[in-house]
């Protein structure tokens, strides 16, 4: 054993903050959330879901498991992530302004661990900083966390211990505190996302927490487009979507079909006479924002990073700049040397013909576990998007309460852009 190792050890052991083993067996198990908290609306995590607890003696219990989890990133990829209770991001966490919270961390993962509680106010032995405020969580150790939520906002939990490899398999989860006021900041429908970045070779399963720069899969809530689920509403409803970024990048987060108001950081809420208006909101890392708007569109509403390349799935970078440049004649050297195969040359033209590509499925194969640059169809074909791309669909007849997707948009005669006929815009002034 090391002096570091020893010392860890010797310092939990005196303190008597290391926790036997057994005491994972009277961690909460999770139990249905209701859908209002404190008479306010329950959040919305797309495709995820919010953490049960049990009460016990006024102090909610949550029980979170840091472990491997093998979850499908689209169809046709799945990676193999570190994550909580069986899912990347962890399940959120719900409670409302002046609640006791006691949370079980068990680790299951290979190497130690600790949560830190982003935004939230509490005492410093329970700000989760390995070997700072605490002893690391050893595999198979469970700790508790115990403080009361002092103020109501949107925050994270992430570790901090081996953060670069820990964050970068996909260890990460939110917190929500609503406030305690019955009404105060109400909603008709509260979403929630998370922004995460991973390097998956094709072929391979596990995020390379070494790279810094290229990565190539950019995820909402671990998932790319078209896996990650719709947003929708009820039009004239008012709606939230809080979005935290912990990626290597900021994000701008742009919204079609309304303007919104940003409400709110990590820090919490922000004085309505401080909010400004917005259709794209810069998510920087480590950063929550919080945007509102009164859903007073019908339609289907894109909702995506405004980096062009985060709404691509995985793509190298290390190719040449073939726009413009005639491919024929080596395409026609390169099928000679592969008979019977099929070889389809890109980037002449642009990269549209991706999509093409993706269609073709077992004629043009990808390499195995991993996915096409441009994908999803939408009623008017393909969509060509990917990565950090999803949908707020605007209905005048969805029920209130009702989250299932309504399908697409059916536009009134004369509201769709068409092709131009006859000369008329042949006089236009140019």
């Amino acid at each position: 054993m090391n002096r570091r190792h020893f010392l860890a050890g010797s310092a939990g052991a005196l303190a008597g903050l290391t926790l036997p083993a057994a005491l994972a067996a009277t961690a909460p198990a999770a139990t249905a959330l209701p859908r209002a908290m404190a008479g306010q609306t329950g959040v919305t995590t797309l495709n995820g879901r919010s953490l049960g607890y049990r009460m016990r003696d006024g102090v909610k219990e949550f029980h979170l498991i840091a472990e491997p989890v093998r979850q499908e990133v689209a169809p046709g990829m799945v990676a193999q992530f570190w994550g909580y209770n069986g899912g990347s991001p962890g399940p959120t966490i719900e409670a409302v302004e002046g609640d006791r919270v006691r949370i079980f961390v068990t680790n299951r993962l290979p190497e130690h661990t600790t949560i830190h509680w982003h935004g939230l106010l509490l005492p410093a032995g329970m700000d989760g900083v390995g070997g700072l405020t605490q002893p690391q969580i050893k595999p198979g150790e469970t700790y508790i966390y115990e403080f009361t939520l002092t103020r109501a906002g949107t925050f994270m939990y992430h570790p901090h211990a081996d953060e670069m490899v820990q964050m970068a398999q996909g260890m990460m989860g939110m917190f929500i505190v609503h406030p305690r006021q019955k009404g105060l900041r109400a909603v008709d429908r509260d979403y929630l996302l998370m922004l995460a970045s991973y390097k998956i070779d094709p072929g391979t399963l596990r995020p390379d927490a070494s790279e810094m720069l290229d990565f190539n899969l950019w995820t909402f809530n671990s998932r790319t487009f078209p896996a990650i689920q719709n947003m929708v509403a009820r039009t004239g409803e008012r709606v939230r979507i809080r979005v935290a970024n912990l990626t290597m990048t900021n994000h701008p987060i742009h919204l079609h079909g309304v303007h919104f108001k940003v409400t709110g950081t990590d820090g919490g809420w922000i004085p309505e006479a401080a909010q400004w208006p917005e259709v794209t909101a810069d998510v920087a890392v480590g950063q929550i924002r919080v945007i509102e708007f009164i859903a007073d569109a019908p339609g289907d509403w894109a909702f995506h990073c405004h980096k062009s390349h985060h709404t691509m799935g995985p793509m190298g970078h290390g190719l040449p700049n073939l726009l413009g440049v005639d491919q024929r004649a080596a395409t026609q050297r390169i099928e000679r040397l592969f008979p019977g195969q099929h070889y389809m040359a890109m980037g002449s033209e642009g990269m549209a013909e991706m999509q093409d590509m993706a269609a073709m499925g077992d004629m043009m194969p990808l390499p195995a576990n991993t996915l096409p640059m441009m994908t999803g169809e939408g009623p008017f074909g393909p969509i060509e998007m990917g990565g950090m791309f999803t949908l707020l669909k605007v209905r005048d007849d969805l029920a209130p309460g009702d989250y299932r997707d309504p399908g697409w948009y059916r536009h009134p005669p004369g509201t769709v852009a068409h092709p131009a006929t006859g000369n008329d815009f042949e006089t236009l002034p140019r």
